[in-house]
C-alpha cells in the first residue's frame, strides 16, 4: 500500500514538473541579451530645476536639500508640480500604480511631458499595475514615453497563473519608490501611486516622502539606471501585445479631470515643489545617505553585501540612547528580535510601532510579529500597536503626523536614531523586505525630523495605540488610554476572538515566515 502511495506521489511530481516546463516554453520571457544599457540625463543649468540644483550645490557643497512631505495632498500636488516643471527628463520608479484619480492624473501629466519633448522613463512592478495594460501599451507607443515592467507575468490573463510555473521569480517584487525630474530634483519615500496614499477618499494611509535636491539626486538616478538596465526588467512592448487603447485612456483622463475630486486636486497648486520654485520654501541642507538593494535581488542571486538590510546597519552605526521605529508590517525575525533585545537590555530606549490585530490588513504578518512580542517585552522593548481609528485631539494629531498617523491606517516605514538621524523609504521591517522584495530609502541627518518622530512616542501615541505589557504574574496584557485619560487593561488581545487567537498560533507555527 505504501509503495503505491509513493508511486502515485512520484507520478504527480513528474506530471507537475512537465506542466511547469511546458508552461515556460509556451510563455517564455523575452530575450534582452542584446539590449544596450541606458543612463540618466545629468542635471544642467539650462533647465529651471537644474539651475536651482546648481545654485543649491554651490551654496551647500556635498549636501542635500530636504523638505519632508508628510501630508498626502502635498505629496500628490508636489509630484504633479515636479512633472510639470520638467524640461529634459523624468525617471519614475514605483511598486503600485492604480487606475484611480491620482494614478490617472499623474499618467496624464507624464503623457503631457512626453508630448512637449521630455524623455519619460517609467519602471513599474508588474504586480502593482492590475488592469493598466491597455493604457501602458498606448502610452508606451510615444517615442518619448517608455515603460518597462519588473519581473512581469508572461501570461497576462489571468496574471496570477504565472506563479504556478514561475513562482520563485514572480515572488520577488520591486517595492521601490522614486520620481526624478531633469536629474535635479527628486521625491523619494514610502508612498505608492493611488488615492489611498494621497488622502483622497474616506479610507487612506498616512506615509512619508521627501522632496530632495543636491547630492542625493545623482545617486537616486544611478539606482534608477541599475534597475532600468537589470535582467529582471523588460520593455512593455515585449510583454503586452497590441497597440493599447489610446482613445480609452484619453476618455478616462477627461472623466477624471472633470470630476469633483479631480478638479480639487488640479486646483491645489500650493505644493512644496511650487513653493520651492517660487523660492518660498526653505530646504534643510544636510547629509543624506541613500541605501538600496542591488537589482540582482530580483533574480534571487544577490550576495549579502548587496542587500540593503546589511548596509543599513553599517550606516546607522551604534545606537547611543534610543531607537524609534515605525513599520506597518513588522516581523523582526530571530536576528532582528535579538538586536532589539540587546539594545534594550543595554539600557537603550527602544520604541516600536506597528499595526494592531484589528488594523492590520495581513493576518499572516501579524502572526509573524506576535511570535516575538513576549521576548521583546521581557527585554524591555516598548511596543505600540496602532488601534482602529478614533477621535484624536488636534494637538495630538499635529504631533503624530511624522509617524504617519492622523486618524488613518498605519502605512509609514520610518525610524529615528538618538534624536539625530531619520530613515524614510520603502523598507518594512519584515523578511519579505529583507530578503525578497527590492527596497530603497535614505538616511537623513536631521535632529528636527528625528525629534518630531520621537515626540510622538513620548506622548500622544498612547491615545491611539494599545500597549502590550507583561503583568506582575507574567501574563500578556494590553493597556489602552482613552481620550478621557482613562486606562483600560485588556486581558486578551483587542480585536481578536478565541478562534482568531487559535488561528494566529497555528499560522505562527507554520514555516512560512521567510515569505511574509
Amino acid at each position: 500500500m505504501m509503495r503505491r502511495v509513493l508511486l502515485f506521489v512520484f507520478e504527480l511530481v513528474v506530471v507537475a514538473g512537465l506542466l511547469v516546463i511546458a508552461a515556460r516554453l509556451l510563455f517564455p520571457l523575452p530575450d534582452i541579451s542584446a539590449r544596450a544599457p541606458e543612463v540618466a540625463l545629468p542635471a544642467n543649468s539650462d533647465s529651471r530645476l537644474g539651475q536651482f540644483m546648481t545654485e543649491g550645490e554651490a551654496a551647500h557643497p556635498g549636501l542635500t536639500g530636504i523638505a519632508p512631505l508628510a501630508d498626502g495632498t502635498d505629496a500628490l500636488a508636489s509630484r504633479m508640480a515636479l512633472i510639470d516643471a520638467a524640461e529634459v527628463s523624468l525617471d519614475v520608479l514605483y511598486y503600485n500604480w492604480h487606475d484611480d484619480i491620482s494614478g490617472i492624473l499623474l499618467l496624464d501629466a507624464l503623457d503631457r511631458a512626453a508630448k512637449r519633448g521630455v524623455r519619460v522613463r517609467i519602471l513599474l512592478d508588474d504586480n502593482g499595475v492590475p488592469g493598466l495594460d491597455p493604457y501602458i501599451a498606448a502610452l508606451n507607443a510615444d517615442p518619448n514615453f517608455r515603460i518597462r515592467l519588473f519581473n512581469p507575468a508572461t501570461l497576462r490573463r489571468p496574471k496570477m497563473l504565472g506563479y504556478t510555473y514561475d513562482f520563485m521569480r514572480m515572488n520577488r517584487r520591486m517595492h521601490n519608490k522614486s520620481l526624478i525630474a531633469d536629474g535635479a530634483a527628486a521625491i523619494l519615500g514610502g508612498r505608492n501611486i493611488g488615492d489611498e496614499y494621497f488622502e483622497i477618499g474616506e479610507t487612506f494611509y498616512k506615509d512619508m516622502d521627501a522632496l530632495a535636491v543636491g547630492a542625493i539626486v545623482p545617486q537616486a538616478a544611478d539606482v534608477f539606471d541599475q534597475y532600468w538596465n537589470s535582467a529582471s526588467t523588460f520593455e512593455a512592448e515585449t510583454v503586452i501585445a497590441g497597440p493599447g487603447d489610446r482613445a480609452g485612456f484619453d476618455a478616462r483622463v477627461a472623466v477624471v479631470r472633470a470630476s469633483d475630486t479631480g478638479l480639487t486636486v488640479l486646483n491645489n497648486v500650493q505644493s512644496s515643489v511650487t513653493r520651492h520654485l517660487q523660492r518660498g520654501l526653505a530646504l534643510e541642507w544636510t547629509t543624506v545617505q541613500l541605501v538600496a538593494d542591488d537589482p540582482a535581488k530580483g533574480q534571487g542571486i544577490a550576495r549579502d553585501d548587496q542587500l540593503m538590510i546589511m548596509r543599513l546597519g553599517e550606516i546607522l552605526g551604534d545606537v547611543e540612547t534610543r531607537l524609534d521605529l515605525v513599520s506597518a508590517y513588522f516581523i523582526p525575525g530571530k536576528i532582528g528580535a535579538a538586536y532589539f533585545n540587546i539594545l534594550a537590555r543595554a539600557g537603550k530606549q527602544v520604541n516600536i510601532l506597528t499595526n494592531a490585530m484589528n488594523t492590520t490588513d495581513v493576518l499572516l504578518v501579524h502572526s509573524g510579529y506576535s511570535k516575538y512580542r513576549r521576548e521583546m517585552l521581557e527585554a524591555g522593548v516598548r511596543l505600540y500597536e496602532f488601534k482602529l481609528r478614533g477621535e484624536i485631539a488636534q494637538e495630538s494629531e499635529m504631533q503624530l503626523k511624522p509617524l504617519g498617523l492622523s486618524g488613518a491606517s498605519l502605512q509609514a516605514k520610518t525610524f529615528a536614531v538618538d534624536g539625530k538621524r531619520v530613515f524614510i523609504g520603502s523598507f518594512n521591517f519584515d523578511p519579505r523586505s529583507a530578503r525578497l522584495n527590492c527596497e530603497m530609502g535614505f538616511l537623513i541627518d536631521s535632529p528636527s525630523m528625528a525629534r518630531a518622530i520621537s515626540a510622538g512616542f513620548d506622548g500622544p501615541l498612547a491615545k491611539v495605540s494599545y500597549r502590550p505589557e507583561l503583568s506582575a504574574d507574567g501574563n500578556l496584557v494590553w493597556q489602552e488610554t482613552e481620550t478621557s485619560g482613562k486606562v483600560t487593561t485588556w486581558q486578551r488581545e483587542p480585536g481578536t476572538s478565541w478562534f482568531k487567537q487559535i488561528a494566529l498560533a497555528v499560522v505562527g507555527a507554520l514555516p512560512v515566515e521567510w515569505a511574509l
